[in-house]
């Protein structure tokens, strides 16, 4: 009975998790305007995305382009800034490192609406031009600590004495981390550089507030704007599946990949 229930239950969390995804998609086949009505099969939605044929394309399109800006950006600044965060908390001891590990910890855990506030009114403090800059570095402030959390666990496994052999055999510190401490943290920033990618991505709250008055959009501020509107552009169907499509495939992918590298260090291993 135990065994049933705990079934029961993971399908009906994966029902609720997934339906709206599938019922998206679904959609976004049909040319209908109104979410959930069924006019008939069609791929006009996805035509009149791809060539930009449809009412409000460029503010649509340029806000694609700018979240995908964004969130290349930030990751990347949160990929260097964490990875270099990482190394230098591993070689913290005792008390410090336990209180450094905390404190990288509390962007994780805090609302994003008192981190948006918050940064808001640092900006204007330090009288920054709200735009592009504000977002990226908000967005840095938040990534960073997924990308620390990321290495972290690498630099724990690897080998202390690597480092100091390269040193002693004659490297330099900065021929010692690009040739030893990268290419063994390479995994460890890699998936950082994904969840850095995904929350920019994501974002609504630390976006809205940081963007300014510049009219600077990204999918998620452009999706709000145009629900208070009174209705959503029927091409966003199209382009949460396609999304969603990617996402998975690069998932598969990282996975199979993970999969065959676990196989081979097992057949190393006998």
């Amino acid at each position: 009975m135990k065994r049933i229930i705990a079934k029961i239950y993971i399908w009906i969390l994966l029902i609720v998790l997934y339906a709206p995804l599938v019922f998206i998609a679904v959609c976004s086949f049909t040319e209908s305007k109104v979410l959930g009505s069924w006019d008939g099969f069609s791929l006009r939605l996805y035509q009149n995305l791809l060539t930009g044929n449809m009412q409000g394309s460029s503010s649509l399109l340029q806000a694609v382009e700018n979240t995908l800006l964004i969130a290349l950006a930030s990751a990347l600044l949160s990929t260097l800034l964490g990875t270099i965060a990482a190394i230098g908390i591993h070689n913290l001891k005792g008390r410090s490192r336990k209180i450094v590990s905390f404190m990288n910890n509390i962007p994780m855990i805090n609302p994003d609406i008192i981190t948006g506030v918050s940064l808001f009114l640092l900006f204007v403090f330090l009288h920054f031009s709200q735009g592009y800059l504000t977002v990226i570095l908000a967005h840095v402030t938040f990534g960073t600590p997924y990308v620390v959390l990321s290495v972290m666990p690498r630099l724990q496994q690897m080998n202390p004495n690597i480092y100091e052999a390269a040193l002693d055999l004659g490297a330099t510190p900065s021929q010692a981390l690009r040739k030893v401490l990268i290419p063994e943290l390479r995994p460890g920033m890699i998936s950082g550089f994904i969840l850095a990618f995904t929350m920019s991505l994501d974002d609504f709250a630390v976006t809205f507030f940081t963007r300014g008055t510049i009219g600077l959009d990204t999918l998620s501020t452009y999706i709000y704007t145009d629900a208070r509107k009174g209705g959503l552009t029927p091409e966003l169907r199209p382009l949460m599946t396609l999304i969603f499509l990617i996402i998975l495939v690069l998932l598969v992918i990282i996975n199979v990949r993970k999969e065959k590298q676990m196989k081979q260090l097992e057949k190393k291993a006998i």
